[in-house]
């Protein structure tokens, strides 16, 4: 059973009409929530809310999107009632794209939350960024090589071992005092894993996963874990729909 959350805990609103009920107010501040699902799931649209209550409260928000084009991202945006040009051009929200074939990305995201005093962190997607090759030299030190030294680097780790690696350092960047983050992660159909790389959801503080019914004809979302929260676990029905998103039904 989850520990009872003290009143005096800053809570993180969701976006989403019925979610903040169900987590006793919200994300709780400075956490890391994985947002899971098989595709078309909506996991992107749950961060669209996230974005757009950041917004609404005038807080500083990043996207960090390593899937789709920022210009793809917004107009996908759109089409669920989301419009978030006035934000961007505001100064409220920044699209960054993460080249994954740049040796540099860790580095770039940790600088760009640092310095940009962000209130609201998405990354869509974890998984990725947690496929990257990585090599050990040096005794140990972990180093992600650029494409012209992978010929003559050694060989990488065991693949589970790389990915912790790669998860936990993504988490410490995403880990800042002065921001909440959501993370997406794809589940392979029929996995019993909580995410793609089977790790990050023993890193994270919470873990909302989305899932469909087609013999129902029904989409669904319950809360695995949450921390200092007190919460059920039965999955509740949701909608999505081209003018609100998301809504608990």
């Amino acid at each position: 059973m989850e520990q009872q959350v003290s009143s005096k805990e800053k809570r993180v609103e969701t976006g989403i009409d019925g979610l903040d009920s169900l987590l006793q107010g919200g994300y709780p501040h400075g956490s890391v929530t994985l947002v899971a699902g098989t595709p078309g799931t909506g996991k992107t649209i749950v961060c669209f809310h996230y974005i757009k209550a950041g917004i609404t409260n005038k807080e500083k928000c990043l996207f960090l999107t390593s899937d789709e084009r920022i210009s793809n991202l917004i107009q996908q945006a759109k089409k669920f009632g989301f419009d978030f040009d006035t934000a961007v051009k505001n100064g409220l929200l920044t699209f960054m794209f993460l080249d994954l074939e740049k040796h540099t990305i860790h580095k770039q995201m940790e600088e760009e939350i640092r310095l940009g005093a962000y209130s609201r962190v998405v990354l869509d997607s974890l998984t990725p960024l947690s496929e990257l090759p990585v090599w050990v030299v040096n005794r140990g030190s972990e180093v992600i090589p650029p494409e012209s030294t992978v010929a003559t680097t050694p060989l990488p780790l065991d693949s589970v071992q790389a990915t912790r690696m790669h998860v936990r350092r993504i988490l410490r960047i995403l880990e800042q005092d002065t921001c909440t983050a959501l993370v997406t992660s794809e589940i392979s159909e029929g996995s019993r894993n909580l995410s793609r790389d089977s790790v990050s959801e023993f890193l994270v503080d919470g873990i909302l996963v989305l899932d469909v019914d087609p013999s129902m004809d029904r989409r669904k979302l319950a809360i695995r874990k949450m921390r200092g929260t007190k919460h059920t676990l039965k999955p509740r029905d949701i909608e999505i729909t081209s003018d609100h998103g998301i809504r608990i039904v």
